[in-house]
């Protein structure tokens, strides 16, 4: 049986914030500072560059067990063996998900609404991404905010493990923590930082241990 990963710290990538330092450098800082678990974002690139960033990054966090998980492609996590895949609502089904990657893989869900929470009570995910909790500029056309108080009402009735993504940064992660997420997921708060160690070492000081 693996262990339970760490969500606490989870770093989700953005090319175009990071630039012009490589991405594989900012993931590298920001785990050095604390990120404890990393997605690999990538909307707009190729398949094949998207399996050669996904390779530069698991040879730098399989050393450390830090998981790497992919957004949406099963291919690309299956080509690099990466340790899971997150998707949305419209993406691949969990289930299809599951049967494909196996037992073992890390599976992670978006839910934008508590009616997706609640349907996800029955799908054979590892936890869900909860967002946007406050609005966010990295995704404009993201859902409404659930704000806190639609988190801690989430965390009284579900049993999975909760990632909260969305405008969070070191200013109100303790909030968030404190709302009942296991973990915070951020994109600019590290990729966007002139310094991704610092920006993740302060917001590893706002999740109580």
């Amino acid at each position: 049986m693996r262990c339970a990963p760490d969500f606490s710290l989870y770093l989700v990538t953005d090319r175009s914030l990071a630039a012009p330092r490589a991405i594989e450098d900012v993931v590298a800082a920001a785990v050095r500072g604390g990120v404890t678990a990393v997605q690999l974002r990538e909307k707009h690139c190729s398949t094949r560059e998207f399996v050669e960033v996904a390779r530069k990054l698991k040879e730098i966090l399989a050393p450390l067990a830090v998981p790497l998980i992919i957004n949406d492609r099963a291919d690309v996590a299956l080509a690099v063996g990466a340790d899971g895949v997150h998707v949305g609502q419209s993406d691949m089904d969990c289930r299809d998900l599951r049967g494909l990657l196996g037992p073992h893989a890390i599976i992670g869900l978006s839910v934008e609404t508590p009616e997706q929470a609640e349907w996800a009570a029955s799908l054979p995910v590892d936890y869900l991404g909860v967002g946007p909790i406050f609005s966010s500029p990295t995704k404009p056309d993201a859902a409404p905010a659930w704000g806190l108080e639609k988190l801690a009402e989430l965390r009284r009735r579900a049993s999975q493990i909760l990632v909260a993504i969305g405008g969070i940064h070191a200013g109100n992660a303790r909030e968030v923590i404190a709302a009942g997420a296991n973990g915070i997921a951020v994109v600019s708060a590290i990729c966007g930082a002139p310094d991704a160690e610092d920006a993740a070492r302060e917001l590893r000081r706002e999740i109580p241990r």
